[in-house]
């Protein structure tokens, strides 16, 4: 048991070092961007570019990594996103951060599904469930720090930039010192919309709209805290806090759908959250701790939802799909996070630095509508067929790999055609 964790103390060590990184990179563009007079219309585009890049590298990544190996792959990768960091201080225009914030979610895609995949192959059925939440520990606590860490400079210079891109040099280190084996070549992945939908039409509309959401705030919500006056500290509290509440939330939350319909459970806390950002929107707060309070509050229940949907797509698939269910919906996911920045981005420019919450209420209550229309078409699965809830990171960090890495999920041994969904087969007549 010790032996193995050793030897993912290294990839450990690299992903705690990427995710600085880019927990750092993520909210400096923005913060530097609003400094410079970009509008959030333009800003929004920078997130919408990221989640762009993120899904080509999940698409295209495996095809690099089998052509040079795991190592190198790597390398490339995290060297990619120290060049486009630093390229990013040193150009100051919206074109080209468009361009480099594309490529830096490339990057980072491949980097994460190759720690992914090597995570897996270091586990075995005993070790899975640990390993998976060690891996979901230092996810949430590397991004953290990387986001509080912009309060330690001034974003108005080039130092956060470069920074920034030593960290990204620094998660190139242990892997290539590292003697642990690599992992077997990755597996391609494909987005099978009709599939999902078939399968769980709640979970992969609920993961599309809740991507949506969460790219929103995610990639404006510094933009918005620019906006209103608060002081970066702030502003990194204000984006740390709700990831932190959310991943607080995810076990109570999760064993609550447990025990009941899950699809109530997402629909509840969407309409929660519904009316967590409808507040927002409508007293527009001015003061640092009544925003970190109130997002807090959001974040609390916004973050849990795709957790909750994934759980309920794997609830009607069949044991031997998880994984590639899962992957799908982190796909869907994706897409909504390209869409979520630019529908906030057009609202704030046209209304007001609270328009970001606009957006994620009403995303948020179209998951619970739509929630509540299927609890009227489908009966609920009965609690002792249920797949126990699994925490999954509620940022965007994570790639198809990691749905392997759950231990709910099994590695596929061929690509031959898979049994027909479950979820076919138990929808019941109106």
């Amino acid at each position: 048991m010790l032996s193995t964790f050793g030897s993912i103390l290294a990839l450990l060590l690299g992903t705690a070092f990427l995710l600085t990184g880019s927990g750092l990179y993520g909210l400096l563009l923005p913060l530097r961007g609003q400094l410079e007079g970009f509008t959030p219309a333009a800003l929004g585009l920078l997130g919408t570019a990221w989640a762009g890049g993120f899904i080509a590298g999940c698409l295209a990544g495996p095809r690099l990594v089998r052509r040079v190996g795991h190592v190198r792959a790597f390398a490339a990768f995290a060297a990619t996103g120290a060049i486009v960091t630093l390229l990013s201080g040193m150009w100051i225009d919206i074109p080209a951060w468009l361009v480099m914030r594309a490529f830096n979610g490339f990057a980072m895609a491949g980097a994460f599904m190759v720690i992914e995949s090597w995570l897996n192959e270091r586990s075995t059925n005993e070790t899975r469930g640990t390993i998976f939440g060690l891996y979901m520990m230092v996810t949430y606590i590397a991004i953290t720090a990387g986001q509080m860490s912009v309060a330690l400079g001034d974003v108005s210079t080039t130092i956060l930039f470069m920074v920034t891109g030593i960290l990204f040099c620094l998660a190139l280190l242990p892997t290539a010192v590292s003697a642990a084996a690599t992992p077997a070549p990755l597996a391609d992945v494909s987005l099978q919309l009709r599939k999902l939908y078939i399968n769980s039409p709640v979970a992969a509309i609920g993961c599309l709209l809740t991507g949506a959401a969460n790219g929103a705030w995610g990639s404006l919500g510094p933009v918005y805290g620019a906006e209103i006056g608060i002081s970066t500290f702030h502003i990194a509290l204000m984006m740390s806090v709700p990831v932190i509440a959310g991943a607080a939330g995810q076990l109570p939350v999760g064993r609550l759908s447990d025990r009941t319909d899950r699809r109530f459970v997402l629909a509840s806390a969407a309409f929660i959250s519904a009316l967590i950002g409808a507040a927002i929107f409508v007293t527009a707060p001015r003061t640092g701790s009544l925003v970190i309070t109130m997002t807090a509050f959001y974040g609390l229940l916004s973050y849990t939802l795709y957790s909750v949907a994934v759980a309920h797509a794997n609830d009607h698939a069949a044991p031997e799909d998880f994984a590639k269910v899962s992957s799908g919906l982190l796909l869907l996911y994706g897409v909504g996070t390209m869409i979520g920045p630019i529908l906030a981005g057009t609202a704030m420019h046209l209304l007001r630095p609270e328009s970001v919450f606009l957006v994620t209420a009403l995303t948020h209550l179209s998951v619970a509508g739509y929630a509540v229309l299927r609890i009227r078409a489908r009966a609920p699965v009965p609690p002792d067929e249920k797949e126990a809830f699994t925490t999954l990171p509620a940022e965007r960090a994570a790639t198809p790999q990691s749905a392997i890495l759950d231990p709910r999920g099994e590695p596929e041994e061929t690509d031959e055609e898979q049994p027909e969904e479950k979820g076919e087969e138990s929808e019941p007549a109106h």
